[in-house]
């Protein structure tokens, strides 16, 4: 220490510091991998000195771009002051296979686990401090595959340095999980302690993600996207080598000349699959109180695994997400297949829309047989003809989602006040309810939407007058059996959706029952009768019904994130606006998919009774056989 030119005053406050960090140094409990490449975590917290100096893999890059080369096996010193420039380890990660996974092993053999301590307080909060962790992963094996993975966890404490710290507990303790991190106080039941001071964490299989239990959690970033964090045993327990990195920015620079590299911790990649930068260019290096304070949340919700159907469905979500991923990466890696993919689904466009039959269009007179051409243009024409109307009807449901929003919000947070939501599994089944409670009501939403819309165009058909608010108290009066066959979908999509084999037969019975609306509002049926009356009406015509239905309503679900997408790219506009723009266009384009519904709905009520089915139980001769 004393190499490090120091006064007696710092060398004794690195001292406090040092023995804070091997004081509360975290428990690491690794997903069990039982055979090489095989599942499970094969990467320890690396000691980021391996990779400098001896190992000749690693590569020094840039800047700007991943072909210029300054160094091959750079040193630590080599770093210092570079900014845009990236490591580059031995291998591709959109194509990672086991090349990580080996060179990580052949790496680390004779070293032990480390992790990096730092101390740091923040102007803005005096007599606090917090004591970070951070991990360094050769790997991150997630969606957004990526070279170097930096992840960390925090104690805060009510305490103006580390001296004052030694001898208290810490106040709360964070553990980072893709954005922000998830919180804990120092008695809570989820944080599991080893000797009473040092915290237990378990990191997600290949994504790292820290969490505080061992369970299938869901997790989602606006960097990592969507996908499932597997802590789940069987387990294996590293107690890393604690290295401090002084809280004495010369200090730092001295004993770790890395620590103020401005690069990337791996090899440039587009997007998503870019490395990432070191802890000193992460915003709680500096404002570790106040990331705390503006980024943590509560708790993290986690899938529960027992029940009826185990978990199936769970399965097939990340199974699913994994695969698009893995589509992503080769898209990506082969922008030839991307563009001939776009050309196909171009042409397939340019086919349906030359050999579809649009005209005429018709859109007022409904009780009609319609091509599946003209059900479209019908639609598109009525809305267009009547905007102030429809344009209505869908904004005028946006207060629903405040609903559903506050619903949600006592559900995966209000109950917390009465001690019924947790973390883990118990917070997961508090999520699960908010998504099915969230669902029967925004499909009682598109109900309301579908049931108005049919009435106005009945209302139009007959030469009167109507506008949104008429169509809405007319829709109201028959709300009862609407909310009751809408009950009966979600309790049946739930069950069959809840295991991969029945998924299937979800989705068939799904637009077997999307005419629920029109037909109760306009055949004033009840629930159970709307619904066999929905499967009546659909049975000779599933596929019809389904690519007309799920077109106008994929296009009403796409168009407003993928609009939100644009955006994020062209502008500066905040993710809460982006978010506010896209419910708009959705609530704009809900009354389209409502009128191509009721349409589809009078065009089979029309077939049905001008097209009745013949009696094939007994057919005629067509020929006279002759006598013999």
């Amino acid at each position: 220490m004393l190499a490090l030119g120091l006064a007696p005053s710092a060398l004794a406050s690195l001292a406090d510091e040092q023995a804070l960090a091997e004081k509360f140094a975290p428990v690491v409990r690794l997903v069990e991998q039982a055979e090489e490449c095989g599942p499970g975590e094969p990467y320890d917290p690396l000691d980021v000195e391996l990779l400098f100096d001896d190992e000749q893999t690693v590569a020094l890059r840039g800047p700007w771009n991943r072909t210029d080369l300054v160094k091959i096996a750079p040193a630590d010193t080599d770093l210092r002051d570079r900014y845009e420039y990236h490591l580059d380890f031995p291998g591709n990660p959109l194509d990672a296979g086991c090349d990580y996974e080996r060179w990580a092993r052949r790496l680390a053999a004779g070293s032990e686990p480390t992790v990096y301590a730092h101390v740091a307080t923040e102007p803005a909060h005096l007599g606090k401090l917090a004591l970070q962790y951070w991990f360094f992963f050769a790997f991150n094996d997630f969606n957004n595959t990526h070279e170097g993975d930096w992840e960390m966890i925090q104690l805060n404490f009510d305490a103006p340095d580390a001296a004052a710290a030694l001898a208290r507990e810490p106040a709360l303790i964070g553990y980072s999980s893709h954005e922000g991190a998830e919180a804990s106080t120092w008695d809570d039941d989820k944080l599991e302690l080893v000797d009473g001071t040092h915290p237990v964490v378990y990191p997600g299989s290949g994504s790292h993600a820290n969490k505080f239990n061992a369970a299938l959690y869901l997790g989602s970033s606006a960097e990592a996207g969507v996908g499932c964090d597997d802590t789940r045993a069987p387990h294996r327990e590293l107690r890393p080598v604690v290295k401090t990195i002084p809280s004495d920015p010369a200090a730092a620079r001295a004993a770790f000349p890395w620590i103020v590299y401005e690069g990337r911790w791996g090899e440039l990649q587009p997007a998503f699959f870019n490395a990432p930068t070191g802890p000193n260019l992460k915003g709680q290096w500096q404002k570790p109180i106040t990331w705390s304070e503006e980024s943590w949340r509560d708790r993290s919700y986690a899938v529960p695994t027992g029940g009826l159907f185990g978990t199936g469905a769970t399965d097939l979500f990340c199974s699913g997400v994994e695969r698009g991923s893995r589509g992503l990466i080769q898209l990506i890696r082969n922008p030839g297949l991307m563009l001939t993919l776009l050309g196909l689904l171009a042409a397939l466009v340019a086919f349906v829309v030359v050999k579809a039959t649009w005209t005429p269009v018709a859109s007022r007179r409904v009780a009609r047989r319609r091509s599946w051409g003209q059900i479209l243009s019908a639609s598109g024409w009525m809305y267009v003809r009547h905007a102030p109307l429809f344009l209505g009807l869908g904004l005028l449901l946006i207060p629903l989602t405040f609903v559903i929003t506050f619903v949600q919000w006592l559900l995966l947070g209000g109950l917390g006040w009465v001690g019924l939501a947790g973390t883990g599994e118990e917070a997961g089944g508090s999520a699960f309810l908010a998504v099915v409670v969230g669902t029967m009501l925004a499909l009682l939403g598109l109900g309301l939407v579908q049931a108005a819309t049919a009435v106005a165009l009945r209302e139009l058909d007959e030469g009167r007058e109507i506008g949104p608010l008429r169509a809405y108290a007319i829709a109201f009066l028959h709300l009862r059996p609407l909310l009751g066959a809408i009950l009966v979908f979600v309790v049946m999509w739930a069950v069959l959706t809840s295991t991969a084999v029945l998924l299937p037969i979800a989705i068939w019975l799904a637009i077997r029952w999307c005419l629920i609306a029109p037909v109760v509002m306009l055949e004033r049926t009840g629930a159970s009768g709307g619904l066999r009356r929905s499967f009546q009406l659909v049975s000779r015509r599933w596929f019809r019904t389904a690519s007309l239905v799920g077109i106008s309503a994929a296009v009403a679900l796409v168009l407003g994130p993928l609009l939100g997408a644009l955006l994020i790219f062209t502008t500066n506009v905040p993710f809460a606006a982006l978010n506010l723009i896209a419910g708009v266009v959705y609530a704009a384009l809900l009354p389209f998919v409502a009128l191509v519904t009721a349409y589809v709905y009078f065009d089979a009520r029309v077939r049905e009774e001008l097209e009745p089915v013949a009696d094939t139980s007994e057919l005629p001769a067509e020929i006279e056989l002759a006598r013999g």
